[in-house]
């Protein structure tokens, strides 16, 4: 069945407005976090997209689109797709939940975090989406 929410082969790359549907029907929302832009304060700049900003206590959870390596087994393609990848605190320690991990892998906690999410966004095709309740959406409290 041909789904439009997937990409062409099945490979499970969804729309990002599947995620963000599903979060609302459960009462969160995805707000996307912009690594690029500025902000100005008086007469100085800050980079809107600084980690440091974010509101730890206040995120359900990350998640992360970024490109990855199509292959199966030990068989690799020198092409990359979108895959998506998903970072919750369970007890205040940052786990990388990627299906493509045997295990969840720990991250750390709130420093290690910051730094796993820079380097991911360091690359130009990595998004980053806040998971937050619809309440901190409204508040803008991320």
């Amino acid at each position: 069945v041909l789904n439009p929410h997937k990409s062409v082969l099945g490979t499970g790359n969804y729309d990002v407005n599947v995620i963000m549907s599903v979060l609302q029907s459960k009462g969160h929302a995805a707000v996307w976090w912009d690594k690029r832009s500025t902000i100005k304060k008086g007469c100085i700049y800050l980079k809107k997209g600084s980690l440091e900003r974010l509101c730890l206590t206040n995120i359900k959870g990350f998640i992360l689109n970024i490109p990855s390596t199509i292959g199966w087994g030990v068989l690799t393609i020198p092409l990359k797709r979108r895959h998506w990848i998903g970072v919750r605190a369970i007890d205040n320690i940052y786990y990388n939940l990627d299906s493509k991990l045997k295990q969840p892998e720990i991250i750390g906690e709130a420093l290690q975090l910051k730094k796993f999410l820079a380097k991911k966004l360091s690359s130009k095709n990595c998004e980053l989406l806040l998971i937050v309740s619809s309440e901190v959406e409204v508040g803008r409290e991320w």
